[in-house]
Parts: C-alpha cells; sequence; structure tokens
C-alpha cells in the first residue's frame, strides 16, 4: 500500500513531461510567422510587382522613330494584322509613308501616274471603304486580311496609299501600263510593247491583259512581272508623239519607235538602233550620218533580207509614214537609260525572225 502512495507523484510527473513534449512539437507544427517577416515579405512581392511594370513596356509606348523602324520590317499581311490590335497601331499601321514603300517595292515598276490618276478618279465617294471580317476559311485581299473567328470591321481612308495597295492586290482595279511581246510572244509582236489595262492575279502572281483594237478587246492571261511596265510617256496609243530627240540621234543609239499595223490600230512601241547611212563606211573618225536629215533605222531582230529590217525617217519634215503593206511608223524616244535598253536584250527572240 505504501509503495503505490509514493509511485503516484511520479507517474504524475511524467503525465506532465510528456505533455510539455506534445506542447512543444505542436507548436513546431503549427508555428504561426512574426507580423515582421509577414510585413517583410509582403514589401518583398510589391518589389518585385513593380520590377515586372518596369520591364513590361507596350509597342505603343516606344519611340516613333524606333517603332516606325519595327514596323518597316512588316510584310503587308503583318501590317494588316497589327492594325487591329488598337486605335494607336492602326494609325501607324495605316499611315502613307509605310505603304508607300511597299507599293514601290512590288508595283513601282508596273505602275506610273497614269495609273495613279486612274485609280484616284475611281475613288467611291464615301469616306470610309469598310472591310469586314466573317466566320470562314477564306482568305480576304490575297492573304492580306484572313477571316477570324470574331466580327470586326476596319476603317480605311479611300485616298490612302494602303487603299491603293489593296485595290490592286484585290485585282479589282484594271489599270494602264504596257506589255511587252504580246499574245505570248507571237512572232508578229516580238521585241514589241503595247498599251493594255492590266488586272493582278494574286492567286497566280502574274496578269491579266486587256487590249483594244478596232472597237474589240482582246484578253490574254498569265503575263508575268517581266513582260510590263508602266508608261513611259503620256502620249495616248492612237496619237502620234511628238519626237524631241531626232536632232541628237546618231548611229549606235537605242530607240523605241511607234508603228501600227494600219490607222485603225494603237501604236505599239518597237526596238530598234539608229543605223550608218548606206553612203557611209561605218567609220566613226568619218561617219556624218548625224549631220545628215535621213535616219535609218535597224530592227536586227529581222533578217537582212526581210523587209522589217529597216527603215528611213526624216528629222525636219517628221511626221507618219507608211503604208497598208508595211504599216506606219510614227514617234521615236531615245533610249539614254541603260536599264531599259537591259530589258529589250533581255527579251530578245531565240531565233532571227524573217
Amino acid at each position: 500500500m505504501g509503495s503505490r502512495v509514493w509511485r503516484f507523484p511520479l507517474f504524475f510527473s511524467e503525465i506532465l513531461f510528456l505533455l510539455a513534449k506534445k506542447r512543444k512539437d505542436f507548436r513546431k507544427v503549427f508555428r504561426t510567422p512574426s507580423f515582421k517577416k509577414t510585413l517583410s515579405k509582403k514589401f518583398d512581392i510589391l518589389e518585385e510587382d513593380d520590377r515586372k511594370k518596369e520591364i513590361s513596356i507596350s509597342l505603343v509606348d516606344l519611340p516613333d522613330l524606333v517603332l516606325d523602324c519595327i514596323l518597316e520590317k512588316l510584310s503587308p499581311a503583318e501590317l494588316c494584322s497589327m492594325a487591329q490590335v488598337c486605335f494607336a497601331l492602326r494609325e501607324k499601321c495605316t499611315s502613307d509613308h509605310l505603304w508607300q514603300k511597299l507599293l514601290k517595292q512590288k508595283w513601282g515598276e508596273a505602275i506610273g501616274a497614269a495609273a495613279y490618276r486612274e485609280w484616284q478618279s475611281q475613288i467611291p465617294s464615301k469616306r470610309f471603304l469598310y472591310f469586314t471580317e466573317r466566320r470562314s476559311k477564306l482568305w480576304l485581299f490575297s492573304t492580306l486580311f484572313r477571316f477570324k473567328s470574331e466580327m470586326r470591321e476596319e476603317k480605311i481612308t479611300p485616298n490612302s496609299v494602303m487603299s491603293c495597295y489593296l485595290v490592286l492586290e484585290t485585282g479589282k482595279f484594271w489599270f494602264s501600263a504596257q506589255v511587252f511581246n504580246r499574245e505570248n510572244g507571237h512572232v508578229g509582236f516580238m521585241l514589241s510593247c503595247y498599251d493594255a489595262q492590266l488586272s493582278y492575279d494574286s492567286a497566280t502572281d502574274n496578269f491579266v491583259a486587256r487590249y483594244k483594237a478596232q472597237g474589240r478587246s482582246m484578253i490574254e492571261e498569265g503575263i508575268e512581272w517581266k513582260r510590263i511596265r508602266a508608261p513611259t510617256i503620256k502620249t495616248p496609243a492612237n496619237v502620234l508623239h511628238i519626237s524631241s530627240c531626232l536632232d541628237d540621234l546618231k548611229p549606235n543609239d537605242h530607240i523605241e519607235i511607234q508603228w501600227r499595223k494600219n490607222k485603225d490600230f494603237p501604236y505599239g512601241w518597237w526596238y530598234g538602233v539608229v543605223a550608218h547611212l548606206d553612203s557611209c563606211s561605218g567609220n566613226e573618225l568619218s561617219c556624218q550620218c548625224h549631220a545628215s536629215d535621213t535616219i535609218v533605222l535597224e530592227f536586227k531582230q529581222y533578217s537582212g533580207e526581210s523587209r522589217w529590217r529597216k527603215a528611213e525617217m526624216k528629222r525636219k519634215s517628221h511626221r507618219e509614214i507608211g503604208n497598208e503593206v508595211d504599216g506606219f511608223y510614227g514617234g521615236i524616244r531615245k533610249l539614254s537609260n541603260t536599264q531599259e535598253i537591259e530589258k529589250w536584250k533581255q527579251l530578245w527572240p531565240n531565233c532571227t525572225l524573217e
């Protein structure tokens, strides 16, 4: 009995020790951070958010010069996509100075002042052109605007350079230009260049041409870029060009001359060179051909025996000459541009013409 009494205090002390130990372990598991540490962590998070805000700069926040340099690297399709982001970027991406470079880069050799005037005369009276995107997998404007899932409406001023680029790209605008070796290089048109109305076909990256003669139109398809050029002068195709270079012409000068089959047909421009007179030996030191009133034009794509090989013109009394058999020769323009001369040489026929 006595041993049990003395055991109780010892047993009770063991229980207290165990409880204290459990309480200590409990504090370790559910320990609450101090206020000082919590506040410090919150300030760290705020500082990190501020750093992220400083790093994430919007595209429209860039300086104008930097932003313009970036936009100049974009393609037409990319500019159109970028214009849909916000109002500020739309103003930037539709600006004339960006699209002027794209227009010159792709269409510079194909369109001239006449085509630009024609486009301006066809501008609708509405203040804006509207391009709407619908739910579809079709492509709009030759991959420039793709129909997306959301309905959007873009406004483009009709007299902007961007709208000019788009109407050319869609092929809806027929513009004035000239076609080398018309009718797919028919032998009767080799080394010639005729006025036509052209429309671009984005599916084939070629052109469709429409020629007018005797009140009828003839269509030619599949015309490559290398076969077209902008009109070089303002003279219409059915009007005699008044030549201002006749007094300066001398042997070996490169020229283009108007020629037409009969007076019901429009003129085409034909490539040739100025030759020596028959009475001249061809020696440059003693040559006096430049002082003569007669100019001999030579078309070397034809054989020496061909009736089309040479033609004679007068400097002082220059006018249209010819007949219903050989056709009619008109005005002359001298070629001083090396690029123009090389263009004709690239189109030279593979064999001599008769």
